[in-house]
């Protein structure tokens, strides 16, 4: 049997197999309140019905000004949380363990959809809002100057993490993962490019990495001891003075030592000016060293499209999961077929889909 299609046990989660749906952004909430919709329900019940092992929700936020756009998704309410639970209950009749991940959008806040353009939403805009950061330094030139957090506000963002945490498994989302990637608020505070704080949440790694690491203590305390805690990084920011691969190896120490179960490896993102070179599993590398060094459960994630291509990156102890993010949007059925590939097994279709499955 094909280890894609092996099951794999994170803490008290038995997920069927090591096809994980990566969160991805749908910009589909309604008049601006973060509440799921139809298009939310087809969009994560179908990739559970196609055979994957887990499905995650795109990153929704933990407040409204941490929303990328105006319609993200969000679990601050209780409104919010019950319109998920459908979706979770789907999720979970269909064999797949039902995710969702964590977020504040930090600088890269108040934004217009990529369809509509994705150009910054200001204060004076129609659906636009103040925009927070550890430090005030915008992304780019043509961005907003974020506010700089007190450190009230981060004790208040934290707790609204901590909240979303308890909503989520009222919700009945089996997994959490954490967004401390892609140039986000997190991801903000553990970079030198974007944090230039003189305090207890500035200057020397730990430092920069303690409103990360205060999140995950905190909802650590809430969760049940059972639950996965998962933790999606930049591994590097492709900038010779930003973040590196070194420092990720030591956050995912710290981390797993405070009670995460995985690290979701990416990479970029915190930087208008990166420069990289992108191929088929570039981000593997990444995955495969924190892994090693830390002896973590790690995912990999990044132009992995193919079933050979992502049983060898589980063979070459380069991740424990496969991620899949385009991929399972252009055909959400990639794992029926895959598990036919790699094992000549159809059993993870679904009865309605079985004569179809052998034409």
């Amino acid at each position: 049997m094909s280890l894609l299609f092996s099951e794999i046990i994170i803490r008290g989660e038995k997920i069927r197999n090591r096809v994980f749906v990566a969160p991805m952004c749908q910009y589909s909430s309604e008049n601006s309140d973060g509440v799921p919709t139809d298009w939310h329900m087809v969009h994560l019940g179908t990739r559970a019905v196609g055979g994957a092992g887990l499905v995650m929700a795109e990153a929704t936020s933990v407040s409204p000004e941490g929303r990328i756009s105006p319609n993200d998704l969000g679990i601050w309410n209780d409104q919010q949380a019950e319109q998920f639970c459908r979706i979770t209950d789907f999720v979970t009749s269909q064999g797949a363990t039902p995710a969702i991940q964590l977020a504040h959008a930090g600088r890269k806040a108040s934004h217009k959809r990529p369809w509509e353009g994705n150009d910054m939403l200001f204060p004076s805009d129609d659906q636009g809002w103040e925009i927070v950061a550890p430090s005030s330094i915008p992304f780019q030139d043509d961005w907003a100057t974020p506010n700089s957090l007190t450190i009230e506000d981060i004790d208040r963002i934290i707790g609204q993490f901590v909240e979303s945490s308890k909503k989520s498994i009222a919700a009945g989302f089996k997994v959490i993962e954490l967004h401390f990637a892609h140039g986000y608020l997190a991801c903000e505070f553990m970079s030198s490019l974007s944090n230039n704080r003189k305090d207890e949440y500035g200057g020397s790694l730990k430092n920069r990495c303690k409103f990360p690491l205060d999140i995950v203590t905190s909802i650590r305390k809430v969760i049940p001891e059972s639950m996965p805690l998962i933790v999606r990084i930049s591994a590097t920011e492709y900038e010779n003075d930003g973040w590196t691969i070194d420092d990720s190896v030591e956050l995912s120490g710290w981390l797993k030592n405070l009670g995460t179960d995985m690290i979701d490896c990416s990479s970029g993102g915190n930087s208008s000016s990166q420069k990289l070179d992108t191929y088929p599993g570039y981000q593997v590398q990444f995955s495969q060293r924190i892994r090693k060094e830390v002896d973590i459960l790690t995912g990999a994630v990044g132009l992995i499209t193919h079933a050979n291509q992502a049983e060898q990156t589980l063979r070459s102890e380069g991740a424990d999961v496969i991620l899949l993010g385009r991929e399972l949007l252009r055909n959400p059925y990639w794992p029926l077929h895959s598990q036919v590939q790699l094992d000549n097994q159809n059993s993870l279709w679904p009865d309605q889909y079985v004569r179809a499955s052998n034409l």
